[in-house]
């Protein structure tokens, strides 16, 4: 089994007697541009938080994009309603709905049943167009919109000249949930809106884990050209050349950038391996002996494999401006990509040197982050909870 659909004992425990015992139930409708089994960031949100709520009694609904299918289906996923709906995705993006009539009448009805409607994405084209139809149901809507500030292509930049005022006027009157403090001033810039920032969660058992380096530099997620992968990789062979520390460069992914990429680290002459994703145990195992994750990206909302690494007290390398989400979290260095890639990576190796006299950072699991969504977003007051995270924050880091 999966140890994503098994909360663990101690996070059982705690969402049962927090969100389980004595508060009051909801009806949770989530709308994300798709679901579980599908691999993505927002797919791995939408489900680790609405398992937790069902877990704790709540009635939760997701409603997804399924590019794979004709028809609308249903099904049951670890305690969650799923109703998948056609669309299309076009290079696995904008989730364009397909059957809009139906979708638009089998949404208002639905709305009709709930108490809060989540939605998350304002990049997808699905969750937009169901925003847009349920926000004239008069139901309470939270909105998590993962956004960068514009698109990785030109195609998409000039999109979002358009694409903006669309969702300036829809988010008006929501509540706006971002993972982070600097999306929330992103938000605040770009669409005239407060919101409320509340991080990412990771795994209950992934806390428990130890760092255990063996000799590589980890890279896991979309391999794409504005990953900046080529310079992890130069950063690489500078620390082998000039410092001697003989690592190898391990990327698992998908994009549309993994054959010159592998033409790049054969031509640098960098030990590598490149292959697709791996199974999320196999991956977090990975994670755990890795000597440094690096992603050095510009372009990232609040990447779920830093939360991952700063949970397990893996070493990370990232840069601005995303990278300032981070700052404060220990055996984690934060660097600007215009400094240089020799500067960098001498940071880097200083950096290695002095990690582990740190202790790792206290990553919040996805348990305590569903708590803070039920009290702070959709206005669910359970008993204790305030009582419960004074506690929580006086506990001390894990080593």
């Amino acid at each position: 089994m999966d140890k994503r659909d098994s909360l663990g004992k101690t996070g059982e425990e705690l969402i049962n007697k927090q969100m389980g015992e004595g508060g009051n139930k909801m009806r949770i409708l989530f709308i994300a541009p798709s679901y579980y089994p599908h691999i993505g960031g927002v797919e791995y949100v939408v489900k680790s938080v609405a398992e937790r709520l069902a877990k704790a009694g709540h009635v939760v609904t997701v409603v997804a994009g399924e590019p794979n299918t004709d028809r609308q289906y249903e099904e049951v996923v670890n305690g969650v309603r799923v109703v998948r709906w056609p669309v299309w995705s076009p290079g696995s993006a904008y989730h364009i709905p397909r059957k809009r009539g139906e979708l638009e009448k089998f949404s208002k009805e639905l709305a009709k049943e709930v108490d809060v409607v989540h939605v998350h994405n304002v990049h997808s084209v699905f969750s937009m167009y169901l925003f847009r139809v349920i926000k004239q149901m008069g139901v309470r809507i939270v909105v998590t919109p993962y956004y960068h500030g514009t698109g990785h292509t030109v195609f998409r930049r000039l999109l979002w000249v358009f694409w903006r005022k669309h969702v300036r006027s829809l988010l008006k009157g929501c509540t706006v949930h971002t993972v982070s403090k600097l999306e929330a001033s992103l938000v605040k810039k770009d669409f005239g809106v407060s919101a409320t920032p509340i991080e990412n969660g990771v795994e209950e058992w992934i806390r428990d884990l130890s760092w255990d380096p063996q000799g590589y530099v980890l890279y896991s997620g979309r391999i794409e050209r504005y990953k900046n992968i080529d310079v992890l990789a130069r950063i690489v062979k500078i620390l082998n050349d000039s410092y001697g520390l003989n690592l190898e460069l391990k990327v698992f992914g998908r994009g549309s950038y993994v054959e010159k990429l592998r033409e790049f680290l054969k031509s640098l002459r960098v030990p590598h391996e490149v292959g697709d994703f791996k199974p999320y145990e196999e991956y977090i195992e990975i994670l755990s002996h890795a000597t440094l994750f690096g992603l050095i990206s510009e372009k990232e909302s609040f990447p779920q494999s830093i939360n991952e690494a700063n949970a397990i007290g893996v070493p990370v390398v990232t840069a601005k401006p995303w990278g300032m989400n981070f700052e404060g979290r220990r055996r984690t260095l934060i660097v600007d990509p215009s400094q240089g890639v020799k500067a960098i990576a001498g940071a880097v190796h200083e950096f290695l040197e002095n990690t582990p006299r740190e202790e790792k950072s206290l990553v919040p699991t996805w348990s305590e982050v569903s708590l803070e969504y039920l009290k702070r977003l959709y206005g669910g007051q359970d008993e204790g909870f305030s009582n419960w995270w004074g506690r929580f924050h006086r506990y001390p880091p894990r080593r």
